[in-house]
């Protein structure tokens, strides 16, 4: 079973500034894996040519189970609000996605703690903090069976805050919330947290390590694919990296699991 992680910053390359729908579904597809997270995914965006980009990859990987969860809904940078999981098919939104090959006996929203107002925060390259207003944040859980071995684990996908501290309570509230789920758990996304800190919250194993961010010049590990609950018969890695693709500014993370 192959399962990956791309932080698909809504299909924009970097190169030319543009979202190719065409280009983005071979990116997906050659991922070629059996359960695939993805995060910053558009929905009916106009920067995105209105493409549902869950259902494009769901077509590139022939996923027959996916889900796109909003997280907020309206358009990023502009006008939005929080998503309740009420929208629409058809309405503008931006989330993350799970998409699978296997069946899924189970899905699963967990929304976690939004920071509530506006925070400074100092971005690379300036010198003064600025008043930010994060986006809310979600998670994305299946319970997937592997017809090859009958076995199930419950797959989480999520894209944490970039605000310190506040992606740290994040982290540890799902992961108390996966607890609770079928072992053992593979948790992956944009954690926007490095490997020690992600070590220190949740006590689970990283499966790939990698440094994902940015994706011309990977300095830092912000992308994870970790397990936990798996003591007992303890998932075997037969093969992990970083791939990058030609489009976004993280790189994709892939992990072969026997």
């Amino acid at each position: 079973m192959r399962v990956a992680t791309f932080n698909i910053l809504h299909g924009r390359s970097l190169e030319d500034d543009r979202v190719d729908v065409a280009r983005y579904a071979d990116a997906i597809a050659s991922l070629d894996a059996d359960v695939v997270a993805l995060q910053e995914v558009d929905r009916s965006q106009e920067r995105s040519a209105r493409a549902d980009l869950t259902a494009v990859a769901a077509g590139a990987l022939g996923a027959g189970e996916h889900r796109f969860v909003a997280a907020l809904s309206g358009t990023p940078g502009a006008t939005w609000m929080a998503a309740t999981g009420a929208e629409q098919p058809d309405e503008a939104a931006y989330g993350i996605a799970l998409l699978s090959r296997l069946p899924v006996r189970s899905w699963e929203v967990v929304r976690l703690p939004s920071v509530p107002c506006t925070v400074p925060v100092v971005f690379p390259g300036r010198r003064r903090p600025e008043l930010v207003r994060d986006e809310p944040r979600v998670a994305v859980v299946a319970v997937v069976e592997d017809p090859a071995t009958g076995r199930c684990l419950t797959v989480a996908g999520t894209h944490l805050s970039f605000i310190p501290g506040w992606n740290t309570w994040q982290l540890r509230r799902l992961v108390r919330t996966l607890r609770r789920c079928p072992a053992p758990v593979v948790l992956m996304g944009d954690l926007n947290l490095e490997a020690e800190a992600v070590r220190r919250s949740t006590g689970m194993r990283s499966l790939v390590r990698a440094d994902t961010f940015p994706a011309h010049d990977p300095q830092r590990q912000l992308d994870h694919v970790l397990v936990g609950g798996d003591g007992a018969r303890p998932l075997r890695v037969r093969g992990a990296g970083a791939r990058r693709l030609p489009l976004s500014d993280h790189l994709a993370l892939t992990v072969d699991l026997g």
